[in-house]
């Protein structure tokens, strides 16, 4: 396995659970897949649509984001909105977050204190 491979194998682990914290962040404001996956993208938080769509199936599966049909234009879409319960996983997954950054950022500059 080459060391390319190997980088890309973490880099994919450590943007796994950042795309499920951003999808939630996101849809505060509802919005439908493909929107969503542009503005993930354009933000510079890279997720396939392979990848995005099972995870807003099981988002709302597991009643983190709710969604609803919009069929008022000539193609229905399908917009999701994050959930109450989804907007406390955020806020619980967004302080963790600053926790580990904060962390990092120690060990990075050698203040380990």
């Amino acid at each position: 396995m080459s060391t390319e491979d190997i980088t890309a194998g973490h880099l994919q682990e450590l943007r796994r659970g950042t795309v499920v914290l951003a999808c939630l962040i996101r849809l505060r404001t509802p919005d439908y897949g493909y929107a969503l996956l542009e503005s993930l993208n354009g933000l510079g938080i890279t997720v396939d649509a392979n990848t995005l769509y099972p995870l807003l199936r099981r988002l709302e599966k597991q009643a983190l984001l709710t969604s609803e049909w919009n069929t008022d234009e000539a193609r229905p879409r399908k917009f999701y909105r994050t959930s109450p319960d989804g907007e406390r996983l955020a806020e619980a997954l967004t302080a963790d977050w600053h926790l580990i950054d904060a962390a990092l950022a120690r060990l990075t500059t050698g203040d380990e204190s």
